[in-house]
């Protein structure tokens, strides 16, 4: 049990450090829109200035954006409950798979936890659909492959 909570907690911490990651490059990024806005001076050439400030307030909006579906993120995986276990898949399970083994959480791409690969999925995705709900010895089939649960923490 204790070897459980331990791959669920540390698989967690990796998506909370991915989400962490993609927070400051994008508030790094607004900084930096916000200080070209600032030092851009009025006596620069008039439409070429103002083309230039119309770009850079869409560039502070995009990331702006990109900030919201962060935090969106981060509040979809404060949601995940780590000690509890299920043999049903749900939202922060840890899947082994004949093919691959996945944490369902987050999209947060692939993830490396005691020498062993997991793909942290959001429940959402294409394959996450397929495997919430499934238990150990359930077969699904992805893109032409067939994937048969072996385990399910």
């Amino acid at each position: 049990m204790k070897q459980i909570l331990e791959i669920k907690q540390n698989l967690f911490n990796l998506c909370l450090e991915s989400i962490d990651s993609r927070f400051q490059t994008i508030q790094n990024t607004i900084n930096e829109i916000q200080e070209s806005l600032t030092s851009e001076t009025k006596s620069s050439a008039g439409d070429k200035h103002e083309t230039g400030r119309a770009m850079l307030q869409l560039e502070r909006e995009k990331a702006g954006n990109q900030l919201a579906e962060i935090n969106k993120t981060k509040v979809a995986l404060s949601k995940i409950d780590i000690p509890k276990t299920s043999q049903t898949v749900g939202l922060g399970s840890v899947i082994y798979t004949n093919q691959a083994n996945y944490y369902i959480a987050i999209s947060a791409g692939e993830l490396t936890y005691n020498n062993q690969k997991f793909y942290a999925i959001s429940p959402n995705t294409p394959i996450g659909l397929l495997l919430i709900g499934k238990t150990v010895n359930d077969a699904i089939t992805f893109r032409a492959q067939n994937f048969k649960i072996e385990s399910v923490l």
